[in-house]
């Protein structure tokens, strides 16, 4: 028995009291106590200080948080971001028309006054990070109930946040990690008015597109450009002609001196989401049910878009965006299913639980304390079984499928209003406001012929797909109406509904009543769907908190069973660090990738019949003339290269930095051989793919011929 026990937590353990280099997304904050040997022996030539600091500027200060999930990086004193292209993407797409079509043909600003301002597009700023998990922890007890102990996690994170920032324009929170194991206060400073500045044209900046998406070799200049502005007084503040570029606390210098295999490269960003203790029965459910599901929906979603983008240019600028939103996980979603099935990623769960079942079962005190782990977690997958499918199905085809349903829910709290007695002419007034406000955007991006045949298709899918006792009775009465016909239905819908024409919605907020908004067709059919909720809740409700409580207990059980071990938490959109090396790898047998990819593979791939490989004219005359500036080497020039740092979701755009800090390029994508990396890392098989710096500048300086941004940059030529 005892060599068994042995044997199983080697198995989890590994053969090094250490976990490898290029693996974990790391605080920023522990870099000296628990990453700095490691990295200095990698070829790191910073000091911790010099990576985070509360005392001095440092690299933190050039990290931002870029809009709502993605993340930029300063490079110049006056507030310069790079970040990618498919993160800045919506913002191009928002100023693009017929006339000004951005997205094709790509938009530089020669000066400051021809930036371009965005609304909602926020950068934050990292001030400071606490350890306050002793706060947290002596405010709970294990006679709590889960719902009692989030309620008191929320009420002490909230108290202890509110006096870090009282008397400040910050914001922040106190975030969980290692499964609410452990906590930490982040403060941050978010800066409003972010303008465009440079986008190359899609044919560069999405070149490959959803082909190539997750794909190594990759040839995407993944870029964009933005500027953060302050007040005169250098404080955030809202758009304003009087505002001025911001004055950065700590910028990048840009690196063209080309990088080399084994080149220490370090990543630091915001990855959003990861499931690197995720349970076996959790893997399952993925490969099994869920992602299948996602996909096939979003198939037909993107299907639907797509014949209509393809046949009007005004469709295609409008549904842009959405449509790569939707296609990024899609394909992610295919990707990752197959790779856990390949790499038996279920299968190397069940042994590491295993291993941690017996060294519980070998203690009494262990036992009493983590005996019910891997039950919680597997009774909580079990009790998500019951209604996984359907709460997909509501998530993806319903509340984010046809959009007239999410924007009927918007008038919700307007009906609400108008139904009160006495009636409240200010809370009626405000409602009007806030979605008059948000009506031109809305219908600028809207297209009626997509959103009535997407409500059709959803709801044939849903009916078809959902258990009939998981459905709203109204699914049932439109399949008899209709004779199965959805689609009917949603010629229906659209005929009568106020909420798919600009002209009725303006001419019910011009006589706002509660019966027309109760009444419309789109309304009650999100209605239906809302008035279900209240029965799955408690059903979510104890799943969630079944498996919430067994990964807690089951990631400190880990953690006390290998003590030698640097464990690291998963992604929850805060401030990482990874860090590794420029590499190749051998994605199969008898197969090589190269660590780098080059424009000369840029014009390989060409082809003017597929959108997705069009190359761009003066792109094309560059490369036959040879006409890299500084930029080139050996008669080409580096479009891309990849690295085994350790990324996900929201390191798009994050700046890939040499041993000196220095940018070499900027993390764009994953590869598909490890699409299962957000579940479990594959050190052989996962890398960092990277539009390389020196062919980000080619395309500002001799592309675009935007000298005055050349000129904002501190760029390196020399390698020491």
């Amino acid at each position: 028995m005892k060599k068994l026990l042995t044997f199983l937590i080697i198995l989890i353990v590994g053969f090094s009291p250490k976990t490898k280099a290029d693996e974990g997304m790391w605080l920023p904050l522990f870099v000296e106590r628990l990453n700095y040997v490691d990295m200095q022996k990698m070829g790191l030539h910073l000091t911790a200080d010099e990576i985070y600091s509360i005392n001095h500027s440092s690299l933190k200060d050039a990290i931002i948080i870029f809009g709502g999930g993605c993340t930029g990086e300063i490079v110049s004193p006056e507030g310069l971001i790079f970040t990618n292209h498919h993160c800045g993407y919506g913002a191009i797409q928002s100023h693009s028309t017929i006339e000004h079509d951005y997205l094709t043909d790509g938009f530089w600003a020669m000066n400051k006054k021809e930036e371009l301002r965005n609304d909602r597009l926020p950068a934050k700023f990292l001030v400071r990070v606490e350890d306050v998990t002793d706060k947290v922890l002596k405010e709970l007890n294990d006679t709590m109930t889960e719902e009692e102990r989030a309620n008191k996690i929320r009420e002490t994170g909230k108290k202890i946040t509110d006096e870090a920032i009282a008397g400040t324009h910050y914001d922040g929170y106190v975030r969980g990690f290692f499964a609410s194991n452990e906590f930490y206060l982040f403060v941050y400073e978010t800066f409003l008015d972010v303008r465009l500045v440079g986008a190359p044209p899609s044919s560069i900046g999405k070149f490959g597109a959803d082909t190539d998406n997750w794909m190594w070799p990759r040839h995407t200049g993944d870029f964009s450009i933005f500027r953060v502005y302050t007040a005169p007084d250098g404080k955030p503040a809202e758009f304003s002609e009087n505002n001025i570029p911001l004055k950065s606390k700590y910028f990048l210098p840009i690196s063209i001196a080309g990088v080399e295999k084994g080149d220490f490269a370090m990543v630091m960003g915001y990855p959003g989401s990861t499931q690197r203790y995720l349970s076996s029965w959790g893997v399952d459910q993925a490969v099994n049910e869920s992602n299948p599901t996602v996909v096939s929906i979003r198939d037909v979603k993107l299907k639907i878009m797509r014949e209509y983008m393809d046949n009007d240019a005004a469709v295609r600028i409008q549904y842009s965006s959405k449509y790569a939103r939707i296609a990024n996980y899609w394909k992610y979603f295919i990707g990752q299913t197959r790779m856990l099935k390949r790499l038996n990623v279920a299968d190397k769960k069940r042994e590491q639980e295993l291993a941690f079942k017996t060294w519980v079962d070998a203690n009494a005190a262990r036992k009493a304390k983590y005996g019910e782990a891997l039950t919680l977690l597997e009774d909580g997958v079990k009790e998500k079984q019951a209604y996984n499918l359907s709460e997909i199905y509501y998530n993806e085809a319903i509340a984010r499928g046809s959009e007239i349903l999410g924007f009927a829910r918007r008038f919700s709290k307007l009906q609400k209003a108008l139904d009160e007695k006495p009636l409240n002419q200010k809370t009626i007034d405000e409602e009007i406001a806030k979605i008059k406000e948000s009506l031109p955007g809305y219908f600028k991006d809207y297209y009626e012929p997509v959103d009535l045949k997407m409500l059709g298709s959803m709801l044939d899918m849903y009916y078809k797909n959902i258990p009939k006792n998981q459905q709203p009775a109204i699914m049932a009465d439109i399949y008899k109406k209709y004779k199965g016909n959805f689609q009917a239905y949603a010629d229906e819908v659209f005929e009568k509904s106020v909420f798919a024409c600009p002209d009725k919605v303006n001419a019910l907020l011009a006589k706002p009543k509660s019966k027309t908004i109760k009444e419309d067709p789109a309304m009650k059919l999100i209605q239906a769907f809302l008035d279900l909720r209240p029965a799955v809740e408690p059903l979510q409700k104890s799943a969630s908190e079944k498996a919430g409580k067994g990964e807690r207990l089951y990631i400190a059980g880990l953690r006390e069973m290998s003590p030698d071990k640097t464990f690291y938490p998963d992604a929850n959109s805060t401030m990482r660090l990874s860090y590794g090396q420029v590499l190749d790898y051998y994605p199969a047998d008898g197969v090589h990738y190269d660590f780098t990819t080059h424009l000369s593979g840029v014009i390989e791939k060409e082809d003017p019949s597929n959108w997705e490989f069009v190359v761009h004219e003066k792109l094309k005359k560059l490369f036959n003339d040879k006409d890299f500036g500084p930029y080139g080497e050996n008669g080409d020039i580096v479009t891309c290269f990849i690295t085994n740092n350790d990324i996900t979701g929201g390191n798009s755009g994050s700046p890939v930095l040499n041993g000196n800090g220095e940018l070499i390029g900027l993390a764009f994508d994953g590869n598909w051989e490890a699409m299962s990396g957000d579940i479990a890392f594959e050190p052989e098989l996962q890398r960092t793919i990277c539009v390389d710096a020196r062919y980000v500048l080619f395309i500002i300086d001799k592309f675009a011929g935007a000298s005055n941004l050349i000129k904002e940059l501190t760029i390196v030529k020399e390698r020491h």
